[in-house]
């Protein structure tokens, strides 16, 4: 293999052209041969056993061309990048240079490699960063949420209203015709969750229990392509109805909920507990602000390779989380009447945003010369043990060396950038501001009017 010319092209892309040397090609179409014998029948030779000689006589010395090109090329290929050091992030997109021939062949390689980063300012840098404040409504929240989980449904003998579940059999019908999909029995419905079709629910509430009622539901036009903007009916039977019976919040609640005898003491806990959520928050918001500072600062040309990748990438992980839901990929695709290509080209701009904010991060590790000692990854991984009171070694066997040392390498990094940076405070609005702002805006309006 010869690397007749390597050359820098835009978008971070490097154009190859890679000579196979008449020995290097002959060694591939003997393995080509090898391959293929055993499907090539001559007469007078068991099934394959038949000379290479002989078959080339009958079919032609080219008959194991393609596949040995096949052999050749991905060798070719990687001993290229080898020697000239490339860092690839995508497939090449290949071309054949003249006929291949038992002399050989040259093709050219068109392959996205890792860009060239210029780091802009990624010191003294400043963001807005926000202030804890805990509200007696925000622990409120929290109390509430508690006792949703400790709520019961209880069997009530009325009318359905919003926010109670109804215990329903349902059938749909098309054009008089059942539809798949369309039934279900002793199905637990909260009224009001936006679980089923727009305008089901809402003709549930008024039902009681044993009662029946055809429901006519039209479909929204974004919908499976089969009921898409179709007229149906439900037909649906109500077997019970329950209503929440939420704990009242006492001493006694406070009791059954943690380890605190009295509500004030449940609620001081609770304060303390969501200043902390908000100051890591914070800290979190004060960080992404400055990294992506720096990543805007960054002089880099990016290869479309890299955010195509990373916008799969993307789309995998939207994937992962339908599935947790229970909802197949596919069949989210035709509810919404979306189309995989789309949803990627959406994917694109944010993909954009974190392949910078990943090459941001790799440039101050490599200009701040950012290592982890084996006594750090230690650490961490014994940290990690008490956090989530694991034994070690299980730990380890989750999270591998090379995943800690890149958290840790990565922590570094951002600490760079927001030791040297300043905390702004958030400007409040006032109405006194805001009717001034209004006012500007006015006159603006005014003179462009003139």
């Amino acid at each position: 293999m010869t690397v007749k010319t390597c050359e820098k092209i835009e978008k971070s892309r490097v154009a190859l052209t890679i000579e196979v040397s008449a020995a290097e090609f002959e060694a591939a179409i003997e393995k080509a041969y090898v391959k293929m014998r055993k499907n090539i029948n001559i007469q007078g030779f068991r099934p394959g056993k038949a000379p290479r000689k002989m078959i080339e006589k009958m079919y032609g010395v080219e008959v194991f061309f393609e596949e040995a090109i096949n052999i050749a090329f991905p060798e070719a290929y990687e001993a290229a990048l080898k020697e000239k050091e490339l860092q690839v992030v995508g497939y090449p997109e290949v071309d054949m240079l003249g006929e291949c021939t038992v002399e050989g062949f040259t093709f050219t390689a068109i392959v996205p490699v890792y860009p060239e980063v210029t780091l802009g300012e990624y010191k003294g840098l400043s963001a807005v960063k926000g202030e804890v404040k805990v509200t007696e409504e925000d622990v409120a929240d929290r109390l509430n949420t508690i006792a949703e989980r400790q709520t019961r449904l209880v069997s009530v003998d009325r009318e359905a209203k919003l926010g109670d579940t109804a215990v329903i059999d349902f059938e749909g019908f098309l054009e008089g015709v059942p539809f798949e999909g369309g039934k279900g029995e002793n199905h637990s419905l909260e009224l009001g969750s936006g679980q089923f079709v727009p305008g089901f629910e809402e003709q549930v509430i008024g039902m009681k229990a044993g009662e029946e009622k055809d429901l006519d539901i039209t479909f929204p036009e974004q919908y499976t392509p089969e009921l898409a903007g179709k007229a149906v009916v439900f037909k649906v039977k109500v077997n019970e109805v329950k209503e929440k019976e939420i704990p009242v919040l006492d001493d006694e609640f406070a009791k059954d909920v943690s380890e605190f005898d009295t509500l004030d003491e449940l609620k001081a806990d609770l304060e303390k507990k969501i200043a902390q959520e908000q100051e890591k928050a914070i800290e979190q918001a004060f960080q992404d602000a400055l990294m992506e500072q720096v990543a805007e600062n960054l002089t880099v040309e990016i290869p479309d390779a890299m955010i195509e990748t990373q916008a799969k990438q993307f789309i995998d992980n939207f994937k992962m989380q339908l599935a947790q839901q229970g909802i197949p990929y596919d069949e989210y695709l035709k509810m919404t009447g979306t189309e995989e290509a789309s949803l990627l080209e959406e994917a694109k701009e944010p993909a954009m945003r974190q392949v910078r904010m990943d090459l941001a991060m790799g440039a101050i590790i490599k200009a701040e010369n950012i290592t982890v000692s084996d006594e750090e990854v230690e650490a961490e991984y014994q940290h990690m043990a008490e956090q989530y009171s694991m034994d070690i070694e299980m730990v380890k066997k989750y999270l591998n060396d090379e995943q800690v040392r890149d958290e840790l390498i990565s922590r570094k990094a951002i600490e760079v950038v927001t030791s040297s940076a300043k905390a702004k405070k958030a400007r409040k609005t006032t109405k006194k501001t805001t009717k001034k702002a209004e006012k500007e805006a006015e006159k603006e309006t005014e003179k462009d009017a003139e």
